[in-house]
């Protein structure tokens, strides 16, 4: 039990994560870190006349502070009691996952498609997308709920898991602080593309290794339940690149392989029409039981990142005592 002592709080935090998720009506950390990031927006915006510089002190600002306040709060707890530290680290880590909120807000789409009620359909996924949704016909809803549960598993579920093997809570709050950075400021039109570029940048550095394998974990589980791993496979070695991020169509196109769907495509933000490639072959139509199949895979792939990180938690640590 004490080699799995190091681990445990990542362990317990995906079971906790996965059986009531987000506490919607308590402070959520992440919240706290897009507050932190605004309020330096303004401030760099006011007071360096390089963006490109101050991007690079806001960035650094909020990675030093996102990291040090859970850092200290925890070397305080443990050093009150062990049992009070594992219980403030496996929150924190729980804090730092999302696979329970992804699952239920793209099944809410699921649910409504099924029901044949495309309004609150297209309510629903509205919520968790950032392109226009006036525009999509039932199927586009659907397409886009399985898109983003397959580009979330990654940012949401498993990078966060990756860097909590290397650095428990800590280590999930200096990556979700970079990735909360570029989904607020990471954008390459004339309003960001300079204070961003920093932000924007280190999340694909960071990023890098947990959506490749996350995508080889996704074609591992999918024959686990009834899809294509082999075709999840193939699909990923030829549309991986097939988006303007190295990292977003990773996950999109192993989930589109296992599916046999055709994903992506143009897209309509902020009413201007965005030209992008095809993920997938159209092998045959989408269904609103492929989103349930999506949160499968995130959960397959989900498990096997929480062993390989607890394994190499235990690894880490163990080597140091």
């Amino acid at each position: 039990m004490k080699l799995l002592l190091p681990a445990l709080p990542i362990i317990l935090g995906f079971l906790l994560d996965c059986a009531v998720g987000d506490p919607y009506s308590l402070p959520h950390p992440i919240r706290l870190i897009g507050k932190l990031i605004s309020a330096l927006e303004g401030f760099v915006r006011r007071r360096f006349s390089d963006l490109r510089r101050g991007g690079v002190f806001l960035g650094l600002t909020v990675v030093i502070l996102s990291t040090a306040a859970p850092l200290c709060a925890l070397i305080i707890c443990y050093r009150i009691h062990i049992l009070l530290g594992l219980a403030a680290e496996t929150v924190l880590c729980c804090y730092m996952l999302a696979a329970r909120c992804l699952c239920n807000e793209s099944m809410k789409v699921c649910k409504a498609a099924e029901n044949g009620d495309t309004e609150a359909a297209r309510s629903a996924v509205s919520m968790i997308v950032g392109r226009d949704t006036a525009v999509l016909d039932r199927d586009g809803i659907i397409r886009a709920a399985v898109e983003t549960v397959a580009e979330n598993a990654s940012d949401g579920v498993t990078a966060p898991l990756f860097f909590m093997g290397l650095g428990g809570a800590v280590g999930g709050f200096f990556y979700k602080s970079v990735n909360t950075m570029d989904s607020m400021i990471g954008y390459t039109d004339e309003k960001y593309a300079d204070i961003g570029r920093f932000a924007a940048k280190l999340d694909d550095v960071l990023n890098f290794i947990p959506s490749r394998l996350t995508a080889l974990l996704m074609a591992a589980t999918a024959p686990l339940f009834g899809l294509d791993g082999r075709n999840s496979l193939r699909i990923w070695k030829r549309d991986r690149r097939n988006h303007a991020s190295p990292n977003s169509a990773q996950t999109e196109s192993a989930c589109a392989g296992a599916l046999h769907l055709r994903l992506a495509g143009d897209a309509w933000y902020f009413g201007k029409l965005h030209k992008k490639p095809y993920i997938g072959d159209d092998d045959r139509p989408i269904e609103p039981g492929d989103i349930r199949r999506a949160n499968r895979l995130m959960y397959g792939a989900s498990v096997l990142m929480l062993l390989l990180s607890a394994a190499a938690r235990c690894l880490m640590i163990g080597g140091l005592l």
